[in-house]
């Protein structure tokens, strides 16, 4: 499938047919999941987290940062948290009553 760059159809919309940036890669069941990604980082790791309530999105970041004292951000819908620290973050939503699961390699 080709993206398309250009139209001179005067009734176009981006969003037709479109993916949009928050979209997800995995399903909305409920779960909240957890990936180590490095992918465009220059070799930093950092915890991506997937699945938490957009309601719940800024808290739980601002949660998990100072509790474990590390830097993160917000990047369409995901939560980043820097540093290799999978099993405290686990360990922390688990402990906040969301139910976890790790993804990926």
């Amino acid at each position: 499938m080709n993206k398309l760059v250009y139209s001179t159809d005067p009734g176009w919309r981006a969003d037709d047919g479109q993916a949009t940036g928050t979209d997800s890669p995995f399903p909305a069941d409920g779960l909240v999941r957890l990936r180590r990604e490095t992918k465009g980082r220059k070799g930093a790791g950092v915890i991506c987290i997937y699945g938490v309530p957009m309601e719940q999105l800024k808290e739980q970041a601002k949660r998990l940062k100072s509790q474990l004292g590390t830097g993160g951000a917000i990047k369409d819908g995901v939560i980043e948290i820097q540093g290799d620290r999978l099993e405290q973050v686990a360990a922390q939503l688990t402990k906040a009553g969301f139910q976890v699961k790790k993804v990926g390699g």
